[in-house]
């Protein structure tokens, strides 16, 4: 598990053809939280899916 900074966690997990599973989440209320999911072939988060976890995270810790 690796910190994104902000609050936000991310678990990758290695799929066939360099491909790279990932799930964001965030603890709240003694609970881990995913706030979103996707598969990705690159190293770098793309930003819709760190944005979309950020929202989704604020409505969640309200």
């Amino acid at each position: 598990m690796g910190s994104l900074k902000d609050g936000l966690w991310e678990v990758r997990s290695s799929l066939p053809r360099q491909r790279i599973a990932r799930l964001i989440l965030c603890f709240h209320d003694q609970m881990l939280v995913v706030m979103h999911g996707f598969i990705k072939k690159t190293q770098k988060t793309p930003a819709d899916d760190l944005t979309l976890a950020k929202r989704r995270m604020k409505e969640v810790t309200k």
